[in-house]
């Protein structure tokens, strides 16, 4: 196992803590399962059903399904 360095506002880290907490987790693995989701290639079998059926709808526009997959993680974080 690595260790990693981040800068992180003070705030959102007593807020990432709490969450862990409840939880039952320390941050170090929800970051660590946060990184681990974010940075697989997005491939359609692991995409989720409401971004499979945007891709039809996404095609006509010119859209990538990974940006409209970045959307959808952002909006629902």
């Amino acid at each position: 196992m690595s260790k990693l360095t981040l800068s992180i506002d003070r705030v959102v880290i007593l807020r990432a803590k709490r969450y862990a907490k409840r939880r039952g987790a320390s941050v170090s693995r929800l970051v660590e399962e946060y990184l681990n989701v974010v940075s697989q290639p997005a491939g359609e079998e692991d995409m989720p059903p409401v971004l499979k059926m945007a891709m039809g709808v996404l095609k006509d526009v010119g859209a990538e399904p990974r940006e409209y997959r970045k959307h959808i993680e952002r909006k629902y974080r």
